[in-house]
């Protein structure tokens, strides 16, 4: 048999794997291993890291994604206050912060797609320190500060002070981000007061890394604007603001100073030429994106292209998380029990595995595919505890107690088919068997969630999803089928241009 090539192998993930019971097990761990240890939450960089080989001396994941209570979201005395598990899904399903937190929301719909928003994290996001991160300037720009926990004890800083490089921050092997704050917008129907907005320009409508992206936060009092804040990502080494900026608008009206906050944030971006744009368009696309952002603030129009009801691909009643172990003792001979379709099932050697390969190599669930395997063509996508997953940035540990459904599982235990899966079937929407698994995926949940999906809820739904046969106008018509079928009057008429953009385009 044919070896592949190096570049075709992925780096073996670690060989050990625990799920501590509680926050202070896990720094315990942090603490004794140093850094040959790793905190782990959502994953979704830190797999690809690993699997790329970019994080070396790695020898034991420590998974913190099941603790409870760490995934809370809380509002009081004018504070917004985020847990280390709270996902950009758990932000985009909060009412409360389409005001209070705004540009974060915002941020957070344009981080990849549904099921890479179930499980990454926005405190991930800061760690990774990329400054191509989208949620990192919008907390920038609202003021955010962070809290790290460790057994020597705990601290608070700006978020400003934490990121002091390209990919880089403060944070010791031994700490853990326990939460991120900032001070509530005001937001509403209020023409004064704090507000912000984000903007971001990318490739492509989903899973694009941004070209230029911007937050903007201004206090006005009356038509005057007192403060401003102008954060730029993907224009320097790390997320920067705009002193400038401020300078040329405080004491104006802020339509009256937009261009000369716009010229500001130009001069300040020293981006580089890339894969997504050279250094000549970025600048320029800096001003655009500024001027849209102060234009929206100015108008008082920020928040009106939120989608009503965005879907994250996880049913509010099934967004339970799986019950935290009772201690960090490695299970015997990395023991993982989950219950898969429906039937308990086990298997061993599930450290240095991935979620995707437990199930095809342990169980022969092959169903699930591997196509990208970093969360952008959504071939590997299953439900773990109700919400649709990329099961190749999973760690086959997190299986561990869960509730897994891959596509072999969607049939009724006789044979029927699901709704969408007969109406992929009478559509023509079943193509080839490489990607149209992690379709059905998408669109189930898609329908658990929303039994009357819009064409914006359907776009969103499927946007984690490419299609290799090039045909996406009839799996649309079969999610449209489907709801028709489960009793729904509703019928979408999607643009097909529209959601080959948001689903990556065609190859």
């Amino acid at each position: 048999m044919l070896e592949l090539h190096e570049v075709q192998r992925a780096a073996p993930l670690p060989a050990r794997y625990v799920a501590p019971g509680s926050l202070s097990e896990a720094a315990e761990l942090l603490s004794s291993h140093g850094a040959a240890a790793r905190l782990i939450a959502g994953g979704t960089d830190l797999m690809l890291e690993l699997s790329r080989g970019a994080r070396s001396g790695v020898e034991l994941l420590v998974d913190i994604s099941v603790l409870p209570g760490l995934d809370r979201i809380s509002y009081g005395d004018g504070r917004v206050t985020l847990g280390p598990l709270v996902t950009h899904a758990d932000v985009i399903a909060s009412a409360q912060m389409l005001t209070a937190g705004l540009p974060l929301a915002q941020a957070c719909l344009e981080v990849g797609s549904p099921p890479l928003r179930n499980r990454a994290t926005v405190v991930g996001n800061i760690v990774t320190a990329s400054p191509a991160n989208d949620t990192i300037s919008a907390l920038v720009a609202l003021g955010a500060d962070v809290t790290v926990t460790s057994v020597r004890g705990e601290r608070t800083l700006p978020l400003v002070e934490f990121i002091v490089g390209f990919r880089q921050t403060v944070l010791a092997p031994d700490e853990i981000v326990t939460a991120v704050a900032f001070e509530a917008l005001d937001g509403g129907d209020r023409p004064t007061g704090r507000r912000g907005v984000f903007v971001k320009l990318g490739l492509r409508r989903a899973q694009a890394i941004s070209v230029v992206h911007a937050a903007v936060v201004a206090e006005l009092q009356g038509t005057d604007v007192i403060d401003l804040v102008v954060a730029l990502g993907s224009v320097a080494p790390t997320i920067i603001t705009v002193p400038e900026a401020a300078e040329a608008a405080i004491g104006r009206e802020l339509s009256e100073a937009a261009g000369d906050i716009a010229a500001a944030a130009q001069r300040a971006a020293t981006p580089i030429d890339d894969i997504r744009g050279s250094a000549d368009y970025r600048s320029h696309a800096v001003g655009v994106v500024v001027g849209r952002a102060v234009a929206a603030l100015a108008s008082g129009t920020e928040a009106d292209r939120w989608p009503p009801e965005p879907p994250c691909l996880a049913p509010a009643a099934s967004r339970v998380r799986t019950p935290a172990p009772s201690s960090a003792l490695d299970r015997p001979g990395d023991l993982v029990t989950a219950t898969v379709n429906g039937a308990q099932r086990s298997a061993t050697g599930a450290a240095g595995k991935t979620l995707m390969d437990w199930l095809r190599d342990d169980f022969g669930l092959t169903g699930t595919k591997e196509g990208c395997a970093e969360g952008e063509c959504g071939a590997c996508t299953v439900h773990l505890d109700g919400a649709a997953v990329f099961s190749c940035l999973v760690p086959a540990g997190r299986a561990n107690g869960a509730t897994i459904t891959t596509v072999e599982g969607v049939a009724s235990p006789t044979g029927e088919l699901h709704p969408f899966q007969q109406a992929m079937v009478d559509t023509g929407g079943a193509q080839c068997g490489f990607c149209t698994p992690g379709f059905v995926m998408s669109a189930v949940a898609l329908l658990d969630e929303i039994a009357e999906p819009t064409a914006e809820q359907i776009t969103i739904g499927l946007s984690g999803n490419l299609c290799r046969c090039t045909g996406y106008c009839s799996i649309i018509e079969a999610v449209n089928t489907a709801s028709v079928d489960a009793g729904a009057v509703h019928t979408a008429s999607v643009d097909a241009g529209a959601v080959e953009t948001a689903a990556g385009g065609t190859s």
